[in-house]
């Protein structure tokens, strides 16, 4: 970012020495969509922020008490931000990604606090009494949720390549917020509380609906309660229906279409215009206008680069492909369906299919730039036995047959060109020696005349001039010609170059390319609507297998080859299960029990479940930010049941039944759990509904959060008690057993001495 704006200043000044009739534009910026990302990151921060004021104030039903929890907001965030350059992070559109995640977070904690102390001062305690009261309550459960809302990225810091960076981006940012928060919440807040909270509630003109609200709640809690007594008593069949549900979480998410990060509206498309092989230059760039006209008349598009004579898909210079960049209006400007950049790629594809000088086609640029150069999939065949460009040649021409007639791809090209027209020139070794030339003048003289050579340099207006020596344009396109070229002899006789070569037509390789030293032919295709990129990659692997000698094989290139890597590493399965692993120790340490973890991760499947589910409904695909999500949905179900387990054993540690412990933990923590739930289900509203650049990946988060916190809190709430209840009395059976051992023992040992 810092170079592009040095680059437009530098511009800038020099536009104003520039003649008053010549001016600059910059043809195509790719800063521009990580700038607007930031910008639409920014927005969407301070509509979750909102959100979040209006869930916590008509929960908490004051400015005094709202201002509490918004003040861990600031705190951490800045503290986040504190930490950064520390652990060499920068401000991107991840790590402000995350942030947008952190806000329904961080003020978590403080709600805690503040409904805790609330509650006692309506049981008739001072502010101050309150304050310390709950802090004994619910320190246990800010310090357990913030370990593990931190602890559950953990694993994700050690997965190798570009998926543990996009991890890591995340992880860090969530954990140092989190951790923020919870210091937060058991400093300040609890001094806030004891400084702003006041008996009794000035709701102002809101009060009538403050009393609706709180009578349906109470219903509601009643329910609640009633409902989870019913569920306690019936508890094999809550068990069978939490392990229904985890099958069908389990079905959903593995028939999910997969893929390794979505492909973004990036400011701008590529396209590429193929002529018939060896046409020449003149008619490339006639056919490049042609085209390049109906892309600039397309709705949504900005304006047009047209390179003749280049193909950046292959990297190479030939006089029959050309390239386009063909760069989009501003996002703001681009709302409507008909302008998303999907739909102007479609639109650009059917006018491209009517242009009958060569084959054009429009793709999008790589979804991480840098990695690759086009989007979509890029497949590389291989001869691995050194047969020869006509076997690698044979072979791919019946790959792409086989390929094409696939359901899962919309298009397959390759670069590779075989048999191209060219022109060779033969020298006869034999004429050279009689005619006693050399065979290096020969060949300098062909290159010199009808390619080009360069001579020298010269200096003029300030610059260095390259000089190059080469023969008219009529000359060198006769090959008939080279007979009006000569070398001389040591005799000093002038020696025509068709007296000592030939030239004969033939068909050729443009270029060759070598992939891992293999003779290659690189591919780059598209998936068809309705089909993943691991779908694709899926049929093209198939069709080798069905279709390939074994002297061929086969790799990825560019974001392909990353996909595919991540796909052979590190599983997200392995991932949820590591992260499940650490929760588990961790929850373990807490509560010096094997039993307790149990009940509080037991409700993860319902979470995960509703991810899976708003994926599927949304007909979106299983993808890094997908599985951040699934990893954030553990340490966000875990903590919903925290609240309630840790009340339910501090209630019976104090001698209540293991029941009614439940349900009175489930009571009380009702609404700080609904509070904090739907504060961070309001907080990634704005990513559901996303827009502009990197709208994809925030949709694609937002969906699964969401759907997963929904299921939590509607669903698994009801399911927290029976998992305490059921893994208490087995504890507590376990336990009495124990020690029941040793008293016999003991009873027995005083018997034989007797």
């Amino acid at each position: 970012m810092a170079a592009s704006t040095a680059v437009k200043a530098r511009l800038d000044e020099l536009s104003k020495r520039f003649p008053q009739d010549l001016r600059y534009d910059v043809a195509l910026d790719t800063t521009k969509a990580v700038t607007a990302g930031i910008h639409e990151i920014v927005v969407t921060l301070l509509e979750s922020l909102l959100l979040v004021v209006i869930v916590v104030y008509i929960f908490l039903q004051g400015w005094r008490p709202t201002l509490i929890p918004l003040a861990a907001v600031p705190v951490s965030l800045i503290g986040t931000f504190v930490v950064f350059p520390m652990l060499g992070f920068s401000i991107n559109t991840l790590s402000l990604f995350g942030l947008i995640l952190a806000i329904g977070l961080v003020v978590d904690d403080a709600i805690v606090v503040v409904e805790a102390v609330e509650h006692h001062i309506e049981e008739g305690m001072s502010p101050r009494d309150a304050s310390l009261k709950a802090m004994e309550e619910v320190s246990g459960p800010v310090i357990a949720i913030a370990l593990i809302l931190a602890a559950v990225f953990i694993p994700t810091a050690f997965i190798p390549g570009i998926t543990g960076r996009l991890y890591q981006q995340f992880a860090v940012t969530i954990a140092i917020s989190v951790i923020f928060s919870a210091f937060n919440a058991l400093t300040l807040s609890p001094a806030l509380c004891a400084l702003l909270l006041k008996p009794g509630k000035t709701r102002g003109p809101l009060a009538g609906f403050f009393d609706w609200f709180n009578k349906t709640f109470a219903h509601a809690q009643n329910g609640y309660v009633k409902y989870s007594a019913v569920m306690i008593r019936k508890s094999a069949f809550s068990m069978v229906f939490l392990a229904l549900i985890a099958a069908v979480a389990f079905l959903v998410g593995g028939n999910l279409a997969t893929s390794f990060v979505p492909e973004e509206d990036q400011g701008y498309l590529m396209v590429r215009l193929q002529l018939p092989q060896a046409a020449s230059l003149e008619r490339t760039v006639e056919a490049a206008t042609k085209v390049g006209g109906i892309l600039r008349r397309t709705p949504g598009v900005d304006s047009v680069t047209a390179i003749s004579g280049y193909d950046l898909l292959s990297g190479t210079q030939n006089t029959y492909t050309a390239f386009y960049f063909a760069k989009l209006r501003d996002w703001d400007t681009r709302r409507s369906a008909n302008l998303h950049v999907d739909a102007i790629m479609n639109d650009f594809n059917q006018q491209l299919s009517q242009v009958q000088e060569g084959i054009a086609f429009s793709f999008s640029p790589p979804a991480i730039p840098g990695v690759g150069s086009a989007g979509g999939m890029t497949f590389i065949l291989e001869d691995r036995s050194g047969q020869g460009g006509d076997f690698l040649a044979s072979n791919t021409d019946a790959f792409l047959a086989a390929v094409k007639k696939r359901p899962e791809i919309a298009s397959a090209i390759t670069t590779f060109a075989p048999h191209v027209p060219q022109l060779y020139v033969d020298v006869d070794k034999e004429k050279v020696m009689r005619q006693q030339v050399s065979i290096g003048d020969v060949y300098e003289t062909t290159q010199t005349f009808m390619g080009g050579y360069l001579v020298n340099y010269f200096s003029r207006f300030g610059r260095q001039w390259q000089v190059y020596v080469e023969a008219e344009g009529n000359a060198r396109t006769d090959p008939n010609s080279i007979g009006q070229f000569y070398v001389t002899n040591p005799n000093g006789n002038m020696v025509p170059l068709s007296a000592v070569s030939s030239i004969k037509p033939l068909t050729g390789p443009e270029f060759t390319m070598h992939f891992n030293e293999y003779p290659a032919a690189q591919i780059t295709a598209a998936a068809a609507p309705g089909y993943s990129s691991a779908q694709a990659m899926k049929a093209f692997e198939d069709v080798f297998a069905q279709t390939m000698p074994s002297e061929m094989g086969y790799d990825y290139m560019g974001m392909s080859y990353q996909e595919k890597a991540a796909a052979d590493g590190i599983s997200s399965t392995q991932i949820y299960g590591l992260s499940l692993l650490f929760v588990f120790l961790i929850l373990t340490a807490l509560y010096e029990s094997w039993s307790l973890p149990f009940s509080v991760l037991l409700g993860t499947p319902v979470a995960m479940f509703g991810g899976y589910l708003a994926l599927w409904f949304r007909h979106m695909e299983n993808n890094v930010y997908a599985q951040i999500g699934m990893v954030m949905l553990i340490g966000l179900a875990a903590k919903n049941a925290i609240l309630i387990v840790e009340y339910a054993k501090m209630e019976h540690d104090h001698g209540k039944s293991v029941v009614d412990a439940a349900l009175s933990g489930a009571r009380l923590r009702l609404r700080p759990i609904i509070m904090t739930s739907f504060a961070f289900i309001l907080a990634c509203i704005p990513l559901w509904i996303a827009q502009g650049a990197g709208a994809q990946g925030r949709r694609v988060l937002g969906t699964t959060v969401i759907g997963g916190m929904l299921t939590a809190t509607c669903i698994a709430i009801f399911l927290i008690p029976v998992t305490y209840t059921l893994f208490e009395r087995l504890s507590l059976r376990f336990s009495r057993k124990h020690e029941a051992l040793p008293a016999v023992a003991t009873a027995e040992q005083k018997g034989g001495d007797l």
